[in-house]
């Protein structure tokens, strides 16, 4: 904590109505950032530095919205990110390892849900240009058209989805597919692989990954047995005894959600004997479930590259951003589990 004689010093010279961001941080001690992961109820604040600048702000009547709406008059630094759902697990994973990067650099992340609709990413990005953002990075689904992007096409990264002339940053949903059902097939010698996936209107979480199955079942001459549901916990759990009617030694889940819907079932009926295989992991499935076969596919190494990738946009590093390309990060199977 600051001395208590400049703090009064500083209060005489600057009206509490007044006070800004920037104001608050030299009152407590802390960054600029700090203070607005505090306003922001960032949950990687330590408790002590959130109460320590919550006891400022309440000293001094200090009112964020206000210091918000007065945010670009003061030089802060905003990029956006949109995200399709606050409780995907997999987008959760790549947001935080952009934020520390973020924050590095001074950047302030203002975090949105699009809850995979169009217009309601067209009303965040049309938020952030009128408060004049720095940049985005948005996670795309089926039916985002570039044409919503364009103003923003040299100052975005675009999560999950590849599009021409931007930087993206997407997966290896055909490799990780295919890597589980090989080392399953061939290596575990299964025969009869089920697997339990999304509907396909969802273009790669859904249609991108079961084609790799039903692709990989032609070439090994593997009869596919398979139900597409929704992108749930509960659809995991729901399918789990239409998939079982085939006799299956193993099932591929499309997602790490799928997989706890799945492991869930299968522990209640006491079915220890099914191999579970996922595509993507979490804390959460790691921990109930450790037995599971997963394959990662890199959510975190994908917002570390995204992060860096438009910082480096931002501040014009030319062998950074010569060529808008995307990235794809490879997918690395758990050798640990069965």
């Amino acid at each position: 904590m600051l001395p208590l004689l400049f703090i009064r010093k500083f209060i005489m010279s600057v009206s509490s109505n007044h006070l800004t961001i920037k104001d608050i941080a030299k009152l407590s001690g802390v960054s600029k950032s700090t203070v607005s992961r505090v306003i922001n109820h960032d949950p990687m604040v330590k408790e002590s530095t959130r109460n320590k600048v919550m006891a400022i702000i309440e000293q001094y009547q200090f009112t964020p919205s206000k210091s918000a709406r007065a945010m670009r008059g003061y030089g802060n630094k905003v990029i956006g990110i949109i995200v399709t759902r606050l409780d995907s697990m997999s987008e959760n994973q790549a947001v935080r390892c952009m934020l520390p990067i973020f924050y590095e650099h001074d950047y302030d992340p203002i975090i949105m849900e699009s809850q995979f609709k169009v217009e309601k990413v067209q009303e965040h990005l049309s938020m952030l240009k009128e408060k004049q953002a720095d940049g985005v990075v948005i996670f795309a689904f089926t039916g985002l058209d570039n044409n919503v992007l364009s103003f923003w096409q040299n100052k975005s990264v675009i999560m999950a989805r590849s599009y021409p002339d931007y930087n993206c940053v997407c997966y290896d949903d055909i490799g990780a597919v295919t890597q589980l059902l090989h080392h399953l097939h061939l290596t575990k010698k299964h025969q009869k692989i089920a697997y339990i996936g999304v509907e396909e209107q969802d273009q790669t979480t859904g249609a991108v990954r079961y084609q790799a199955y039903l692709a990989f079942c032609q070439r090994y001459n593997i009869i596919p047995h398979a139900y597409l549901g929704k992108l749930s916990f509960l659809s995991g759990y729901d399918l789990a005894p239409l998939v079982l009617a085939s006799a299956p030694t193993a099932i591929v889940c499309a997602t790490e959600a799928i997989a706890l819907g799945l492991n869930k079932y299968l522990y209640e009926k006491q079915l220890n004997h099914i191999v579970v295989a996922s595509v993507g992991n979490s804390e959460l499935l790691n921990f109930l479930f450790p037995q599971t076969l997963f394959i990662e596919l890199g959510f975190d190494k994908a917002g570390t590259y995204a992060a860096n990738k438009l910082i480096a946009m931002l501040q014009k590093v030319t062998d950074f951003n010569a060529i808008a390309k995307t990235m794809t990060i490879p997918s690395q199977l758990n050798h640990s589990s069965s």
